[in-house]
């Protein structure tokens, strides 16, 4: 088991959810919480704040990105093996609806090789309070084994 995945089991997710954004302070801005980390998924939650909206009064889309990327990027840490390291390479996004509500980042990498090197292509979806889905992505993760 990776040490993250140990710290997050150990402190639970809103303890381990501050120490992230300690880590990584920009990911603060949105006031996230890890609610599901396993190797395979990633789970963030963001509350609906007027800090984070736009000239719409909808969830900006910067912050619609930031939730996306510490989903995608707490499950590539808990998914590649051992020693291995990744970095973020890019991502490509969708906005199909206005978030007005607070909202629910899902990455899935249940389908993801983890055990080779090289660019992952991580899927995530943010959906909100009633379940539409308001936003995709798909970040591609450079993995290095070894």
């Amino acid at each position: 088991m990776s040490q993250t995945l140990s710290m997050y089991q150990s402190v639970g997710p809103s303890a381990f959810s501050n120490m992230a954004c300690q880590m990584a302070p920009y990911f603060g801005t949105i006031n996230p919480e890890i609610s599901v980390l396993a190797p395979g998924r990633g789970e963030v939650k963001v509350p609906f704040r007027k800090e984070i909206t736009n000239h719409l009064a909808s969830v900006h889309a910067i912050a619609l990105c930031n939730a996306a990327e510490l989903a995608g990027g707490m499950m590539t840490e808990v998914s590649i093996p051992s020693g291995a390291r990744w970095i973020p390479k890019g991502m490509t996004v969708e906005y199909l609806a206005k978030a007005k509500t607070s909202i629910h980042a899902i990455a899935d990498g249940s389908d993801i090789d983890w055990q080779t090197s090289g660019d992952k292509i991580v899927p995530v979806e943010i959906f909100d309070e009633a379940g539409i889905k308001v936003f995709t992505a798909r970040i591609t993760m450079n993995v290095k084994i070894g």
